[in-house]
């Protein structure tokens, strides 16, 4: 009788933690949409369409990070580099609406903007009114009273730490912590 050596189902082809960037991704998009569900839920502040718009990069993130953990070990990395995008993205609404609330320059959504309302008489005026009220884009939501911080300010400095922190991980190996090239 031979003995054969074990075959390993699954082998450590690339070296380093590869799964813990896409790990990050979903634990970053799922605390950024419980952000979003206690301040929109919980304290009833309602979003305007700016902040609307920066929830769809979180989003990205969320199916990337997924992705990361399905595909194969060897694609992982690679897989977790495309959330540098949706990060990207999100820094820019995020300085886009802090410059629309700090008065820097208008908003491009027409949304933004307070309705106007057409006609003569109060029957076509209120006719002519959106169906549900929307918060304006240059009035910004404060989380902390004595902090004058938006939640704009924070989501464009939160996707900021990410993504400084998923280049990290993507840079380091496991292997004595040595950086790749």
């Amino acid at each position: 009788m031979r003995l054969q050596p074990r075959r390993r189902i699954f082998r450590r082809t690339v070296p380093g933690p590869v799964r813990l960037p896409n790990l990050l991704l979903i634990v970053a998009a799922a605390a950024a949409f419980l952000m979003v569900w206690w301040v929109q839920d919980v304290r009833g502040i309602m979003p305007c369409e700016l902040c609307l718009w920066e929830r769809w990069p979180w989003r990205a993130l969320l199916v990337i990070g997924i992705a990361g953990l399905i595909v194969p070990r060897k694609l992982a990395r690679g897989v977790a580099w495309l959330g540098v995008l949706p990060l990207l993205a999100d820094i820019g609404l995020s300085i886009l609406h802090a410059g629309v609330e700090w008065k820097f320059w208008q908003s491009p959504l027409p949304e933004c903007r307070a309705p106007q309302l057409h006609g003569s008489t109060l029957a076509e005026r209120l006719a002519s009114m959106p169906l549900k009220p929307g918060k304006p884009c240059d009035s910004p939501t404060y989380l902390v009273d004595w902090l004058p911080v938006s939640m704009t300010v924070v989501e464009g400095l939160a996707a900021l730490v990410v993504l400084a922190l998923l280049i990290v991980l993507l840079r380091v190996r496991a292997s004595g912590g040595r950086k790749t090239g």
